[in-house]
C-alpha cells in the first residue's frame, strides 16, 4: 500500500547535496499523488546511485554516491591521461582557487562557487564542500575554450565558454554527450572576499577585472596540464556585425541573430570556427571540420546558412551533414560572406581538403615536437626559424602542393598533342613558365597566410 508521507529518510539520502530540490518537492507534495509518486522517484534514483548502507538513524553515514568522470574517448586523448575520478576524489583534491558568486547558465543556471584544482575546475554550492555533479571537468580534457559578450545586454558581460572534448557538436542526437561549462562574468572587479585558496594572493594581482582574473587563472591551470587550448575571443577587427546594438550604439557587435530550428541565438564568427549559443545544446564548429559554406532561402530581408560539416561517420573521412541557421539578416550576408566565408575559402568545397592537409601536418608536427623537442612551444611562440608551428605546417603545405604541380608539369610532353607545332620546348617559353608558377606560388602563400588581403574568387 502506497505511504501517505513522504519518505524524507529516502529522499534525504538521494538529494542531500541538493537542498533545493528537498525544498521543492516538500512544498510540491501537497497531494496524496504526487507524494506517492516523489516517493516512488526517490526509491528509483536510489536504486541506481546502489547505495547499500543502513538507513537507520543508529546506523553509520550514507556512503557518498560514485560518480565517474570518464576520460576522453576522442582519438586525440594523450596516453598520460588521468584516469576515470570520482566526486570524491575530486573532492578531495587540494584547492588552489576558489571565486564565489559565479553565474553559471550551463550545465545548471544557479550562482555557484567555482573551484581550481591542479587536475580540475568544478562548481560548489555555497555553504558545501563537494563538487556539484555535472559540473566537473578536467584540464586535460578540456578542448575548446571562449570568451565572448553576451549580446543584448545594457550592461557589458561576457561569458566564459570551456568545452570538453566531444561535446562541441553532436549532429545524430542533436545533443553532446557533455554539455560545456558557461559562466556569466561583468566588466567589474570581484567583490572583496570573493577570493579564497591558497593562490588567493597571486589571484589579487590580477583582479583589476573578472576577465584578468580567470584568463589568468584557466590558462595557469591548462598550462600545468600540459593542454596548449588558447582562449578565443571576438575580433571585431576580423569581423563585425552591420546591425547597430540599440543598447550599445557605439561598440560594435561581434555576433549575428540566427536560429537553429526553433530555437534563437546567435552565432560568432571567430578565427578557429563558428560558433552558435548560448542555448542549449550549444554548437562550435571549428574551420577543419566545416567542408563548404553556402546560402540558402535568400530574401530581401533574411538569408539562410547552411555549413556542410565533416562528420568522420563510420570512419569515412569525407561523410558530411548540412547544419542550417536560419533568419539571418541581409544586412550581415556582406560582412559573412566576404569578411570570414571567402577569407576561409569556405565557399570552396575543394579548399577543405587542404585544410584538413594543414590541420594532420600541424597534428604531426606536434606529435614530432613532444618526441624530439624541437620546434614551437605550447604556446605558440616561433621557434628557431622564426615562425610559429602553423605558419611551418603551412607553408610545408604550400611546398608539397607546388612540387604536385611542378611534377605534373613536368610529365607533360607537348610533342604528343596532335596539334602541337613543338613551340612548347622553347627555352624562352621555359623560362615564362617558371615566373609564372613563381608567381602564382607567392599569391597562394600571401593568402593563405594573411588575414586582411582581399580573397580572389575560386
Amino acid at each position: 500500500m502506497a505511504s501517505s508521507a513522504l519518505d524524507t529518510q529516502r529522499l534525504d539520502l538521494v538529494f542531500r547535496s541538493r537542498p533545493d530540490i528537498l525544498e521543492g518537492i516538500r512544498k510540491a507534495a501537497d497531494s496524496p499523488s504526487r507524494v506517492q509518486l516523489f516517493n516512488q522517484i526517490a526509491d528509483f534514483v536510489y536504486e541506481q546511485i546502489g547505495d547499500q548502507s543502513a538507513s537507520s538513524s543508529s546506523g553509520p553515514a550514507p556512503k557518498r554516491r560514485r560518480v565517474d568522470i570518464e576520460p576522453s574517448q576522442n582519438g586525440n586523448s594523450t596516453p598520460n591521461s588521468t584516469a576515470a575520478s570520482s566526486i570524491e576524489d575530486v573532492a578531495n583534491e587540494n584547492v588552489l582557487l576558489e571565486i564565489k558568486d559565479i553565474s553559471v547558465s550551463i550545465p545548471l543556471r544557479k550562482k555557484f562557487e567555482l573551484c581550481f584544482t591542479s587536475k580540475h575546475i568544478y562548481a560548489r554550492a555555497p555553504g558545501t564542500t563537494a563538487p556539484v555533479p555535472g559540473i566537473v571537468y578536467g584540464w586535460k580534457d578540456i578542448e575548446y575554450a571562449f570568451y565572448l559578450p553576451v549580446p543584448e545586454k545594457t550592461q557589458i558581460q561576457h561569458n566564459y565558454i570551456l568545452f570538453p572534448r566531444n561535446s562541441y557538436f553532436n549532429l545524430k542526437s542533436g545533443t553532446p554527450a557533455e554539455d560545456p561549462l558557461v559562466f556569466t562574468v561583468s566588466a567589474s572587479a570581484p567583490k572583496p572576499g570573493s577570493i579564497g585558496g591558497p593562490n588567493a594572493g597571486a589571484a589579487s594581482a590580477v583582479s583589476d577585472s573578472y576577465a584578468t582574473l580567470f584568463h589568468w587563472a584557466i590558462n595557469k591551470c591548462l598550462q600545468a596540464a600540459a593542454n596548449n587550448v588558447q582562449i578565443v575571443t571576438a575580433d571585431p577587427a576580423k569581423f563585425y556585425s552591420k546591425i547597430r546594438q540599440p543598447h550599445r550604439p557605439k561598440e560594435p557587435a561581434v555576433h549575428v541573430k540566427a536560429f537553429r530550428g526553433s530555437k534563437e541565438g546567435y552565432l560568432f564568427f571567430l578565427e578557429n570556427g563558428i560558433l552558435w549559443g548560448f542555448k542549449k545544446p550549444l554548437m562550435f564548429i571549428p574551420l577543419d571540420k566545416i567542408a563548404a559554406i553556402s546560402y540558402t532561402n535568400v530574401l530581401q530581408r533574411t538569408f539562410n546558412m547552411v555549413a556542410e560539416v565533416f562528420t568522420g561517420e563510420n570512419g569515412d573521412d569525407e561523410a558530411t551533414e548540412e547544419i542550417e541557421f536560419a533568419m539571418l539578416d541581409q544586412e550581415d550576408y556582406g560582412g559573412i560572406n566576404e569578411n570570414y566565408v571567402m577569407r576561409h575559402r569556405l565557399q570552396d568545397r575543394s579548399m577543405a581538403d587542404r585544410r584538413k592537409a594543414k590541420k594532420e601536418l600541424l597534428e604531426n608536427t606536434k606529435s614530432k615536437k613532444g618526441t624530439d623537442g624541437e620546434g614551437e612551444d605550447t604556446n605558440g611562440h616561433a621557434g628557431e626559424d622564426g615562425m610559429t608551428e602553423l605558419e611551418r605546417a603551412q607553408m610545408e603545405e604550400e611546398h608539397r602542393l607546388q612540387n604536385e604541380e611542378d611534377e605534373d608539369e613536368e610529365d607533360y610532353d607537348p610533342g604528343s598533342d596532335g596539334d602541337s607545332d613543338g613551340s612548347g620546348t622553347s627555352d624562352d617559353d621555359d623560362d615564362d613558365d617558371d615566373d609564372d608558377a613563381d608567381a602564382a606560388d607567392d599569391d597562394e602563400l600571401e593568402e593563405d597566410g594573411g588575414d586582411g588581403g582581399e580573397d580572389e574568387d575560386d
